[in-house]
């Protein structure tokens, strides 16, 4: 038996957390259904996808404890188009020994599966324990996830790279994305038992979910559990526990150079706008054109059934005259995350990656390689 009475509000929003883990299609049909249980603690949701985990308890009126699973995004559907503002009641079995769910006049029932042959991710010893402020575990995110790598076929470039550097006196996180084109690096202050860190590789679905929990969530701190295989997140009632990509991260240092003397620098939010603009005739070959002369710069793309585009913009260069060419949605993927008002690009040639940085900001370090134009 089960059987408690929860605000739909909090229903929902749990519902909305863990079944974003639930893959859509299943050949183990229990790996669709959200694992329920009422007890002295409170409602225990749980879903998995056999590589990542996520629990969430909250409060609710429980009248009877048990557990059972039912189809996640089917009982998320529901409690969705429930009328807001009113409790709903959850009761296993009811006389169809199915899961019934009654809210007002509205009343469901679904199949269920037993606990029994819901799987759990082992809960290994995770030796490796820090904390993150909230914004600043958001804030890395942000800043390199964009440039994770898509292909499967480098699975190893499909998240992000975690470990800690030593920077001269300064000991720091490092978070580090790639995709082949381009790269993201940023550090962040070292948090206090991250010291002996193994680099760690967080899988881009793991990164995707907790990011979204972070922006839903009123902890001020995230706690993190790392072994060389698994990580946990903490978030106050919400637990995300994940499997590490087993592989190998390139030495990612080798791709970022250190000798490009040619420095362009410019209003980032003015780049933005003209790139954005430029875009719309670049749209299917994705290719421009940056032409940087002194103190200005000129952007343009040309396509045979779309037509041209340029635009001139004002920039300090005082350097020969360098043409390059960039993916524009490369570009302005990197150009969201510049925080101050001026960017700043360092060139070697044409043909050789380029380093952007955000003036105002030295924790952050992008490389975009050019694109033939």
């Amino acid at each position: 038996m089960m059987k408690f009475a929860i605000e739909k509000a909090i229903l929902l929003k749990t519902l909305g957390h863990v079944q974003n883990i639930v893959e859509r299609r299943n050949t183990v049909p229990v790996l669709s259904n959200v694992r329920i249980e009422a007890d002295n603690n409170g409602i225990s949701f749980k879903a998995t996808d056999m590589d990542t985990e996520i629990t969430e308890v909250v409060d609710a009126k429980i009248l009877e404890n048990g557990a059972i699973t039912a189809p996640a995004h089917m009982l998320y559907d529901i409690v969705r188009k429930l009328s807001d503002g009113a409790d709903v009641e959850l009761t296993y079995p009811d006389e169809k020994d199915q899961l019934k769910i009654a809210s007002g006049k509205s009343e469901f029932s679904l199949p269920t599966i037993g606990v029994e042959d819901f799987p759990a991710i082992s809960a290994d010893a995770l030796p490796t324990n820090f904390e993150m402020k909230r914004d600043e575990l958001k804030d890395v995110i942000d800043r390199t996830q964009f440039a994770a790598s898509t292909e499967e076929t480098r699975y190893y470039l499909n998240g992000l790279y975690i470990h800690p550097k030593d920077e001269g006196e300064t000991k720091v996180l490092r978070i580090v994305a790639t995709d082949g084109h381009r790269l993201a690096c940023v550090e962040s202050p070292l948090p206090q038992g991250a010291e002996s860190m193994q680099g760690v590789i967080l899988p881009r679905k793991t990164v995707g979910e907790i990011r979204k929990l972070l922006d839903d969530t009123a902890a001020e701190t995230i706690k993190i559990a790392l072994s060389d295989s698994k990580v946990r997140f903490t978030l106050e009632d919400i637990t995300l526990a994940s499997k590490l990509i087993d592989g190998t991260y390139p030495d990612y240092e080798r791709v970022i150079p250190t000798g490009n003397n040619k420095i362009l620098e410019l209003s980032v939010k003015t780049l933005a706008t003209a790139v954005d603009r430029v875009s719309v005739v670049a749209e299917r070959t994705r290719a421009i054109k940056m032409i940087a002369n002194k103190n200005h710069v000129i952007l343009t793309t040309s396509n045979p059934d779309l037509g041209s585009a340029i635009e001139e913009i004002e920039a300090t260069y005082d350097n020969e005259s360098l043409e390059i060419g960039y993916n524009f949605r490369y570009l302005l993927d990197i150009l969201a995350e510049i925080r101050g008002d001026t960017v700043r690009f360092s060139f070697k040639d044409s043909s050789s990656p380029s380093v952007i940085h955000d003036t105002s900001d030295s924790s952050a370090i992008y490389v975009l390689m050019p694109m033939r134009v």
